[in-house]
């Protein structure tokens, strides 16, 4: 049995800017390091565990004691125990990520075109919430960027306004020419989404995230069923970590698409889960990154570059904190990119800061 030690390095975060979401402002993040070494080798990897406050079901108090047992129970048996962990999903996917990196001795995790460099990820340019003129200004910098997939998050100023932004969209670029997304973050009731389901069909949009609130089941299957335009869920699969229980959810939901964050979503192998059970069913999906520094962003990217994505997926761009680790990584058009030859980071010097 390969023997471990972990050592737990906790940062805070700084946003360059406040990052409206729905469950508040965010200007600052804390951050739990783990950094796994292997004692024969003394190779090392670094796994990122974040979860967001109000929103991830393992925001909980005592975190860093559940983080610290699991990682002496890593030491003492040499494996995850991921049964233990399924309610800690940021825990498990800093873990499960720390490991691979371990494994890999390198930040190249898993053996991939875009882990060579010879392929990117697509990815869709994402407009935060904001008032009319910042979301305007943002829509014509990604648009000027060359994105071809656009996701904006509706729900945080008048409902109008919000359609006169696709409007502007809708009126230089066809749906041919650039794929729309929205995501609602459960701002919509019952009674008023599908009016407003209706009203934004005529914009052509790829699908909507997270239309109502989650834990309305009925009434969300009810959408699912009758909406004129795709419905992704997001939100609704957050603390639902066991395996039938993502099976009942699916059969009774039926969505279109479910949108994955892996340290909100089960780590990596409960992702993995919810991708089977997904394609079992004909339902669509794609990655998407949480608020990470760059140790978890590349985690996620090289990971979502296993599955050959085709489709844009919704991988941050590592420019979120003023005191993010500078990672080879970077947006070129409409993709993200891994450079192998790029300057090798010094992890353990930056968590020590």
């Amino acid at each position: 049995m390969m023997a471990y030690q972990t050592r737990i390095i906790k940062k805070r975060l700084h946003f360059k800017q406040p990052a409206g979401t729905s469950r508040g402002i965010y200007t600052v993040r804390n951050v739990w390091y783990v950094l796994l070494a292997d004692t024969g080798t003394h190779a090392y990897g670094v796994g990122e565990c974040a979860p967001l406050p109000a929103l991830s079901c393992d925001d909980v108090p005592g975190y860093d004691e559940i983080l610290a047992n699991a990682c002496k129970r890593l030491e003492e048996t040499g494996e995850i125990d991921r049964e233990a962990l399924l309610p800690y999903p940021s825990i498990l996917f800093g873990l499960e990520t720390a490991l691979q990196h371990l494994r890999a001795r390198s930040l190249r995790l898993w053996d991939t075109p875009f882990g060579a460099g010879k392929a990117g990820i697509p990815i869709n340019g994402l407009i935060w919430m904001g008032s009319f003129d910042e979301m305007y200004r943002r829509i014509e910098e990604k648009m000027r960027n060359g994105f071809r997939c656009i996701k904006l998050k509706i729900g945080a100023i008048d409902f109008e306004k919000e359609l006169e932004l696709l409007a502007h969209i809708r009126q230089h670029f066809t749906p041919e020419e650039i794929v729309l997304r929205v995501d609602a973050n459960g701002a919509f009731s019952p009674a008023e989404a599908p009016g407003k389901l209706q009203r934004l069909s005529g914009f052509h949009l790829h699908s909507i995230e997270q239309p109502i609130r989650a834990g309305q089941w009925e009434e969300m299957a009810e959408l699912c069923a009758s909406s004129p335009l795709p419905v992704g869920l997001d939100e609704e699969l957050i603390g639902v970590n066991r395996r039938e229980q993502k099976i009942e959810l699916l059969e009774k939901i039926r969505p279109r698409y479910i949108i994955l964050k892996p340290s909100l979503h089960g780590g990596i192998s409960g992702s993995k889960e919810w991708i089977e059970l997904a394609e079992e069913r004909g339902i669509g999906f794609w990655i998407t990154s949480a608020l990470e520094s760059n140790v978890g962003l590349n985690a996620i990217a090289q990971w979502c570059a296993t599955l050959q994505p085709s489709s844009p997926q919704g991988l941050g761009t590592g420019l979120l904190f003023t005191d993010n680790i500078d990672f080879p990584l970077s947006i070129q058009g409409d993709c993200l990119w891994f450079d192998p030859e790029g300057q090798e980071p010094d992890i353990l010097n930056w968590l020590e800061r």
